[in-house]
């Protein structure tokens, strides 16, 4: 994460120092197209003002009075008919400047040497103290002509603002450095945090914890972080309970028929104890038949969904036949079933969806009450189906509710300890349910009985 950190910073900084030139490279064009040629005009204007006033006051000194302008803030230079200079005021830093300019001066002519300063010169160019960045004008006084060349003494004028325009400029690089280093460790923080959280997930500890205040992505990531370790911690106890159920569910039949067999083997029993153990045995092994093939069934729907073999077929046709299947059972308890199934086809895997029905009229009846009653019907809609499956059975409370669909989960065994069952039968509904696009829901109260809801497409 260090490594990031820094990134951060040196492509933070990177991007500050790009600003930077690409904003003197902006102002520097300004500078050539706007303010170069309006300084030029500016002090062409001053400098005509000049020597316009010197040619109309000959009573004052030429020398003294450009000595007095250049205490103002100007650096001048004067130059006569031989070729004479005097310089007024600070000294030019270059001094060259051809003799053909001077010449062209002296006989009338402007000379822009602030305009025709060369092109290539940044913005750095208005600062540059040379004889060439001047403003050249003609200069009558006394019966002599001058050439008079003029341009503001920058160092002068800006000794004191440029030095301050320094500090400030040095202080914003500091503070934006100062705050860059926190914000990027404010930022980063969160992503170290979750790299810590993401190896404890991996070394099998989901109990993490990480700053979900933030209103940002990187809060919304580290909740959705924490959402997701959550899961993993469930299904990580959902994976050791169901290895503990399946270890169970298998380990007491084989202990069962390994008790039975032995005793077969004692010579003393009689024919009738001898018949019950062999019933017990068979028992166990049905038992155990249909925990292996709940858990094949388990194990294909979960591989994929090409399992479905989807046909048109009549679902009231095929409710009322496993009605019939289980009539003996429903007859036996004494519960009273009515149903309304009318003759509508779906399409749909008719094999998966038996497994469905069976599995929750097989429920309503083993958790149904002596003299009880199951109601099942069939709702049509323009592009749906919804079968109910209402039993007035012992029900369950809400803790239960969350979980009927939990693999090995059964309900409250001190109220169900005399019904078999592997814990199987409704996640299997569930998992064929969702792999039709469809939806179970269900309503029960304790003591009250249960229904479920199930919504299918046509």
């Amino acid at each position: 994460m260090k490594n990031l950190y820094v990134k951060f910073i040196v492509i933070t900084i990177g991007m500050i120092l790009l600003s930077f030139i690409m904003a003197f490279i902006i102002s520097n064009a300004y500078y050539q197209q706007k303010l170069k040629p309006y300084n030029d005009d500016k002090n062409t204007k001053v400098a005509l003002d000049i020597a316009a006033f010197a040619e109309e006051h000959p009573e004052i000194g030429v020398q003294e009075y450009l000595k007095s302008i250049s205490r103002v803030g100007y650096r001048i230079c004067l130059i006569d008919n031989g070729g004479h200079r005097t310089y007024f005021g600070e000294p030019f830093r270059d001094k060259s400047l051809s003799h053909s300019v001077q010449q062209q001066v002296l006989e009338g002519h402007i000379f822009h040497g602030m305009l025709h300063f060369p092109k290539q010169t940044f913005v750095t160019g208005f600062f540059a103290d040379e004889l060439r960045n001047t403003i050249g004008v003609p200069l009558k006084a006394n019966g002599s002509t001058y050439a008079l060349f003029i341009r503001p003494d920058i160092e002068f004028l800006f000794n004191e603002m440029h030095i301050l325009f320094a500090w400030i400029l040095a202080i914003a690089i500091f503070l934006t450095i100062v705050m860059v280093l926190i914000y990027t460790r404010y930022l980063v923080k969160p992503i170290s945090n979750m790299t810590k959280a993401t190896k404890s997930l991996a070394g099998g500890d989901f109990q993490v914890k990480l700053d979900s205040t933030r209103h940002d992505e990187l809060g919304e990531l580290s909740r959705n972080f924490m959402r997701m370790a959550e899961k993993l911690a469930q299904m990580e106890d959902m994976r050791k309970e169901f290895i503990s159920n399946i270890s169970h569910d298998i380990q007491s039949p084989l202990s069962n028929i390994k008790g039975y067999t032995n005793l077969l083997d004692t010579e003393s029993i009689s024919k009738e104890e001898r018949n019950q153990y062999i019933s017990i045995i068979n028992n166990e092994i049905t038992r155990l038949s249909t925990l292996t093939k709940q858990l094949l069934l388990l194990a294909s729907l979960d591989r994929n969904k090409e399992i479905m073999k989807e046909k048109p077929f009549h679902l009231g046709k095929q409710l009322k036949e496993l009605v019939r299947n289980h009539q003996w059972a429903i007859s036996e308890k004494e519960i009273m079933l009515s149903y309304s199934l009318p003759d509508l086809e779906i399409v749909a895997d008719p094999s998966l969806l038996n497994t469905v029905w069976d599995n929750l009229l097989s429920n309503a009846i083993k958790y149904n009450k002596p003299n009880g009653s199951i109601e099942i019907s069939i709702e049509e809609k323009e592009e749906t189906v919804i079968v109910r499956l209402a039993d007035t059975g012992i029900g369950m409370t809400e803790a239960e509710l969350d979980r009927i669909f939990d693999r090995f989960y059964r309900a409250d065994q001190a109220r169900t300890r005399t019904v078999e069952g592997t814990g199987l039968g409704l996640s299997i509904v569930k998992t064929i349910i969702d792999l039709h696009g469809g939806t179970i829901q269900v309503i029960s109260k304790e003591n009250e009985g249960t229904t479920f809801v199930v919504e299918l497409p046509r």
